[in-house]
This record gives structure tokens, sequence and C-alpha cells, in this order.
């Protein structure tokens, strides 16, 4: 259920990060799901890594959710103290690169369809944190593609699949 609540989020974040960056958003709204959405993966990744019954696969699934929570608390900072986002670009390449491990190992050790769109999504993830680092880091004029894949990737690696999850449709 954890997974489901946290997905959940991750895809309202996403799309409406998405919607932001297509100017649909201001950028004195923005923060606000950023904070929610990293505060909740946050919350959740605390459990999982000190809770009760914590053990090497929670604390697994821990670290890489952080990287989720991390991404959105710095762009609530970002739009609060004027940054430019170079720093958050960096540390997406540094997630990008995470991700992509990540993305086989769960593929190579898939044994159902919610494995391999685990996997699937890991992949995606990494592909769209690389192009906040071209966003943002390197300065490449990729602003709509990035918004439009954020917005894609919200409906279809967080918000659907945490509703499937949250209403018991998959588990």
């Amino acid at each position: 259920m954890l997974l489901g609540l946290t997905l959940f989020y991750v895809g309202a974040v996403l799309i409406l990060n998405g919607l932001w960056m297509l100017g649909r958003i201001g950028d004195r709204e923005i923060p606000t799901i950023n904070i929610f959405a990293g505060g909740i993966t946050l919350l959740v990744s605390l459990k999982l890594a000190f809770g009760e019954g914590a053990d090497a696969a929670s604390i697994k699934a821990a670290a890489f959710s952080l990287l989720f929570s991390f991404t959105y608390l710095w762009v609530a900072v970002n739009r609060h103290n004027g940054a430019d986002g170079r720093g958050l670009g960096w540390f997406s390449l540094f997630v990008a690169i995470t991700a992509v491990p990540v993305a086989i190992d769960t593929l190579a050790g898939a044994h159902t369809v919610w494995d391999l769109w685990l996997g699937a999504s890991w992949a995606a993830w990494s592909m769209l944190w690389l192009l906040f680092f071209l966003l943002l880091a390197l300065q490449k004029p990729l602003a709509r593609v990035t918004a439009w894949t954020a917005i894609v990737q919200g409906i279809f690696t967080g918000w659907l699949p945490g509703y499937l999850l949250l209403n018991g449709t998959i588990r």
C-alpha cells in the first residue's frame, strides 16, 4: 500500500511540474505539490529504512525512493530562493545514472507483469532525470519535451499504477 501511496503522488507532482514547465501553473504555486510529494515520499522512505521490520530490501527501497523525495524538495526550494537549477540538474544526472542499473536489475529479476512495469518505469524515470540534467545543468532548450515527458510519465508510471495499487486492482 505504501508503494501505491508514493506512486499516486509521484504521478501528481510529475503531471503538475510538467504543466508548470508549460506555463500553466505559476512559480509561486508549484512548490506546494513538490513539498507535499517530497514529504510523502520522505516519510514512506523513513518508515521503510527505520521502521519496524526494516530489512535490506526495505532499506534499498528507501534509498531509491529518497531520490524522488530529494528531487521534489529541491524543486520547491529552488522556486523559493530563485536558484537557476544547475545544482538540481547535476543531481539529476546522478539520479539518471543510478536509475539505469536499478532498471536493469529489476527487469533481470522480473517474474510478473508488475515487475516488468516497474523495471520499465525505472528506465523511463532515468530518461526523465537525464532530460532535467540536459535542461538545467547544460541549459539545452528542452523545456517542452521535458514537460511533456513528465506529464506522460506522471500518468503512466505514477498516477495510474498508484491508483490501481491503492484501489486493489493490482497487487
